[in-house]
């Protein structure tokens, strides 16, 4: 199964934290969310970005990837640039954007309190990186936002952190995929200056100069 369940229960913190919110905000999402795929499916994909999880008042809030926070704005304008999506972002799950042989999903489905997983929660929920990678079957290129994406990513794939380490722009690979990290694309990470728009740009200039290789 590449996507858990609803109401899956694997994790309890982040199973009572869902809960939480869901009496809170009954109208929102709150429960895993699921991997976004171009229209024409998991088979057209060539490119997966790997976020490190939803966030409570974005993802978590409207059931899409990057969708409802301030990284999905930085994260489609990117897409859009290079070619990697059509329409236009406008935050929700209605608009007009669409991705092109791009797959967007994150390494722990559920939003963790304080925006913070622990280890056996990215453990546990790894089954569906494993599973969710193992099925895009034309899959060229990952790229994976912060280091715990990063790490979970690489285990994902058989590989030892040791041999592929995370670091901006840094690029590796596993089994044929080349794997291109980033800083996450946080609100705290552009306003700190440790992500600037040109960084984060010059990521996915290099992962579409791979694909254009490769094709």
């Amino acid at each position: 199964m590449t996507e858990p369940d609803h109401d899956c229960s694997l994790c309890p913190r982040l199973r009572s934290f869902i809960l939480e919110n869901r009496s809170l905000h009954p109208d929102w999402h709150n429960g895993p969310v699921r991997t976004w795929y171009p229209a024409e499916g998991p088979r057209a994909v060539r490119l997966l970005v790997v976020g490190l999880a939803p966030g409570l008042r974005g993802a978590n809030r409207t059931g899409r990837p990057f969708t409802g926070d301030y990284a999905g704005d930085l994260l489609y304008a990117t897409l859009g640039k290079f070619a990697l999506s059509t329409g236009q972002f406008e935050a929700r799950v209605d608009d007009s954007l669409r991705l092109q042989a791009t797959a967007i999903t994150n390494a722990v489905r559920c939003v963790p309190p304080g925006n913070k997983p622990v280890g056996a929660e990215i453990n546990t929920c790894r089954a569906f990186l494993s599973a969710t990678i193992a099925g895009l079957y034309r899959l060229d290129a990952i790229v994976t936002l912060g280091k715990i994406s990063h790490d979970s990513t690489v285990r994902a794939l058989g590989g030892r952190l040791s041999d592929h380490p995370f670091g901006h722009a840094a690029e590796t690979e596993i089994d044929g995929k080349r794997i291109i990290s980033s800083y996450h694309c946080s609100r705290y990470n552009t306003n700190t200056g440790r992500l600037t728009t040109a960084m984060f740009e010059a990521v996915f200039e290099t992962v579409t100069r791979h694909l254009a290789a490769v094709r």
